[in-house]
């Protein structure tokens, strides 16, 4: 079994995961709007429902290394972090990240972010990275623009951020309901375990994907 990592080497971990393991009081400044189902075209509604099946079990923001299982390995089903959302989500849709990126990062592991001062993969931790995940997105040819029109994002989308303030990474799940100015709720994890809030134009959007229909 892989040593755990000594608590120094746990807070490099958690920085370049790139979620944030604070709360995010941004998500206060704006008045608060009812929210709205909608339909767009393109949307993946059983990725939404697999994101959302994760709010009240997912409960707590936990950025730890893991040693997993492997295919299939997860952290505790009441902890993660921001890319732990993405990763069960796509794996109640057949896509397990962890084996998938573990393939990919075999095959080409100079194609991958060179971050981490490692010289092969780990498949313990490399698919909970924000920057793993947007570069297998991308190599996938997932990727779609990058706009500030609410209606370019569907639901079951997959957006990155860098966050205001920090320039931290995160990821989250597009949902199908919308503000009221038409504004969708994202489906995340961002401090408080896995949360459906106002999020999508809060931050620099830096990636936005969608799975094949």
């Amino acid at each position: 079994m892989r040593p755990w990592p000594s608590a120094g080497l746990l807070m490099v971990i958690t920085v370049l995961a790139g979620c944030r393991p604070e709360t995010d009081d941004s998500q206060n400044n704006r008045p608060p709007q009812a929210a709205r189902d909608s339909a767009p075209a393109a949307a993946s509604p059983e990725l939404v429902a697999a994101a959302r099946a994760q709010i009240g079990v997912t409960t707590r923001y936990d950025p730890a290394y893991f040693p997993l299982s492997y295919p299939g390995g997860d952290p505790p089903a009441d902890r993660g972090v921001c890319t732990d959302v993405v990763i069960r989500a796509l794996r109640t849709q057949g896509i397990d990240l962890q084996q998938r990126i573990n393939d990919d990062m075999r095959a080409d592991f100079a194609a991958y972010p060179r971050l981490w001062g490692l010289s092969r993969p780990d498949r313990n931790i490399d698919h909970r990275r924000v920057p793993n995940q947007m570069r297998w997105f991308q190599r996938q040819g997932w990727e779609l623009p990058i706009t500030t029109l609410a209606d370019d994002y569907a639901a079951g989308d997959i957006v990155a951020w860098k966050l205001n303030g920090n320039g931290l990474l995160h990821v989250g799940i597009v949902s199908h309901r919308r503000l009221d100015d038409g504004t969708p709720l994202v489906l995340h994890n961002i401090a408080q375990g896995t949360q459906e809030q106002d999020l999508l134009f809060r931050h620099t959007i830096i990636g936005h994907y969608r799975m094949p229909g």
